[in-house]
């Protein structure tokens, strides 16, 4: 296929015309472009001739054009191009410079500046599959080449939509190396909804500890080959923290990261990855841990997330009167701690609760409801401060129960109980072993 040339214009299914503006990338399925529409700039995708199913992959296409995109973070295709010569491609919005490759994380060229970016990372692509399987897709191609994140916000954007398909239905395409299901390298399966659980498992994976799931001393061999391929990632694939065999832990001076990582994390963030990779759920004996459970996860981790005085961030364990900091060791009590049904938030400054968690039936991780801030004139007395657009009722420790009304602050220490509309959050309270070291 010949490059196009700037000033080449392409015609749109729509009827607009698409005038292309220069070359942004390309890969093994074709070519990416910038392209200008009615005076906008867009990128262009444009397929290789080669393209397996090529007839059932444009009619894909166009049935996604026609339909919404299941998460704003899709860059879903806008518009599809009529087939030229045997070719064809479609137009998608532009991926902003402040997003960077996922891959550039995992190589270090990226990092985040805080844990909390993080997490919120892993809940933003974890809402984003959820979102799309509830919908009937399965995306069918997951890797690290698929996500643009944002460093400074933990924001994600999921590109490569086109290889996204309604559940049952396959493209003809297996995925990438090292992040297809087992039963997919092994060729005894297409790619659907649940293999589709096993890649973001890697994915999560990878996000938190910078190394594979299933690369540790069993996999390093002078080359890899396909046969090495096959058995490693397809007929006998070994988490590098399998509880029942060791013969694949990860390596001193090899794999790093996961090492210096993987027990900073709480228990139960481990525990939901040996679940992902244990014997049964990669042979398909046992259920994968689904977009809603890791989100549900990865919401507990970021309740428990706050930011020590030494100003590093860390986990607390909240079944615990004080925790150690990550960073300098300091013991923190600690904090009260909201109790809902299914999260339990310590109600430390900074920290914010949302709607999951003023709302039992809500699943809505990221809209605020509430935050904990400081009293301007004494800072060691801390406020929940509603922002929920709603009034409140507060419990407090001699039985009354005082009306809370949007943008107005409970001292924390005083309230027992709050009615927050959507359910009833009660207030627990620890006794600290000792004060934090720094104050």
């Amino acid at each position: 296929m010949a490059l196009f040339p700037s000033g080449t214009e392409i015609e749109l299914e729509n009827n607009k015309i698409a005038i292309v503006k220069g070359k942004i990338g390309g890969g093994g399925q074709g070519t990416v472009y910038l392209a200008e529409v009615d005076g906008k700039d867009y990128a262009l995708k444009w397929y290789h001739r080669k393209i397996n199913n090529g007839d059932k992959f444009y009619r894909n296409l166009a049935n996604n054009v026609d339909t919404t995109s299941p998460s704003e973070m899709f860059v879903w295709p806008k518009y599809l191009s009529r087939v030229i010569n045997g070719e064809y491609g479609y137009i998608m919005d532009l991926i902003p410079s402040n997003y960077k490759c996922f891959s550039d994380f995992l190589l270090t060229r990226e990092k985040f500046p805080s844990i909390t970016c993080v997490v919120t990372a892993a809940l933003n692509i974890t809402n984003a599959f959820r979102e799309l399987h509830r919908k009937g897709f399965s995306y069918q191609d997951l890797n690290d080449g698929n996500f643009f994140i944002n460093a400074q916000t933990g924001d994600v954007l999921i590109c490569d939509t086109d290889n996204v398909a309604p559940y049952g239905e396959s493209l003809g395409i297996a995925g990438k190396a090292r992040y297809m299901a087992p039963e997919v390298v092994r060729n005894i399966k297409a790619p659907d909804i649940m293999t589709d659980r096993f890649s973001l498992a890697v994915i999560l994976f990878r996000l938190l500890f910078l190394d594979h799931p299933l690369e540790g001393k069993r996999t390093l061999c002078p080359c890899m080959t396909e046969e090495h391929e096959l058995k490693f990632y397809g007929k006998s694939p070994l988490f590098i923290y399998d509880t029942n065999d060791e013969s694949n832990r990860p390596v001193r001076g090899v794999h790093c990261n996961v090492i210096r990582i993987w027990n900073l994390y709480p228990q139960f963030v481990r525990d939901m990855f040996i679940k992902a990779f244990s014997q049964e759920c990669m042979k398909g004996e046992s259920a994968r841990p689904t977009d809603n459970e890791w989100q549900i996860m990865f919401t507990k981790l970021r309740d428990c997330i706050i930011k020590c005085p030494c100003g590093g961030e860390t986990f607390l364990n909240l079944d615990e009167p004080e925790t150690a900091c990550l960073n300098c060791g300091a013991m923190i009590p600690t904090p009260p701690v909201l109790v809902s049904k299914k999260y339990r938030v310590a109600l430390f400054p900074g920290k914010k609760i949302y709607l999951c968690h003023t709302n039992d039936d809500s699943d809505v991780y990221n809209v605020e409801t509430g935050k904990i801030v400081r009293n301007q004139n004494h800072p060691n007395v801390w406020g929940l401060k509603n922002t929920s657009g709603e009034e409140w009722k507060v419990t407090v420790k001699d039985g009354s129960v005082l009306p809370l009304p949007d943008g107005k602050v409970v001292v924390v220490l005083r309230a027992k109980e709050i009615n927050f509309g959507g359910c009833v959050g009660k207030i627990e309270y620890n006794e600290p072993k000792s004060k934090c070291k720094n104050g």
